[in-house]
């Protein structure tokens, strides 16, 4: 957890992005819960690199950031400290309520926050099998149709695939999303970014994404409006800090 303590309204502010778990507005903000991120809580929460702003229009947008989950799930297994402050107590005290009862909800069902706070439209349920058994028990073809081996015939060697270093699919996927941009800081979709992958596995696709989010460079960040979401592009996103991403900006 980072050495600096935050005030109640930057606490409050990193929970209440954390129950969005999403791209939003200092507008939206307002309309919803009457407050908003901007001045000193909002410099201060982007230099801890907590939360992630920039202009949209008019009105600055915030989305919390690998390190503000990290942060938030920290607060959630450690406790909040109150400040001391008077005006502060009322509002501390819900909240730490809040991080203090959750964790026997969340140890109970063995979920994660994002597990937690994930919209409904975002949560995949798992496939019920309804048939027997058998039926999904593949075709075992007849023993004379299984043509035999000669006897000290080598079994024809694997191909290996190539082997790609961190290097090269971080260049594969700038070099895909250079294709992809239509311009400078434009976002690309990590749906159509995928295919121009070629043959680079995809686990070590989404370890190169995760480091790249490091970068100065980078952003990577999830689609504003989840309900507009494909299931290819639910499939094509990445998760980090236990949030699925879906668009990629390289060169900010």
């Amino acid at each position: 957890m980072s050495e600096q303590k935050l005030s109640s309204s930057q606490t409050a502010v990193l929970l209440v992005l954390m129950a969005e778990a999403r791209e939003i507005s200092n507008l939206e903000l307002g309309e919803l819960y009457d407050v908003t991120l901007s001045g000193v809580d909002r410099k201060k929460l982007n230099d801890l690199k907590l939360v992630e702003s920039w202009k949209q229009g008019r009105a600055f947008v915030h989305v919390l950031t690998d390190s503000g989950w990290a942060y938030t799930a920290e607060l959630f297994r450690e406790g909040m400290q109150a400040s001391g402050r008077p005006a502060g107590r009322v509002l501390e005290a819900a909240l730490r309520a809040i991080v203090a009862n959750l964790p026997r909800h969340m140890g109970r069902t063995e979920s994660s926050l994002a597990d937690l706070f994930a919209r409904e439209e975002d949560v995949v349920p798992a496939a019920v099998e309804t048939a027997a058994p058998e039926a999904y028990a593949p075709e075992t073809p007849a023993l004379e149709s299984v043509a035999p081996v000669p006897s000290g015939a080598a079994a024809a060697p694997a191909t290996d695939a190539p082997t790609l270093s961190a290097q090269d699919i971080e260049t594969r996927i700038r070099k895909a999303y250079a294709q992809l941009a239509g311009g400078p800081n434009a976002w690309v979709s990590l749906t159509l970014l995928r295919p121009l992958l070629g043959d680079a596995p995809r686990h070590e696709v989404d370890t190169a994404l995760r480091r790249m989010i490091g970068m100065p460079d980078v952003r990577i960040v999830p689609w504003e409006n989840q309900k507009t979401l494909t299931q290819t592009d639910r499939d094509a996103a990445v998760v980090i800090g236990d949030q699925a991403k879906h668009m990629i900006l390289i060169g900010a």
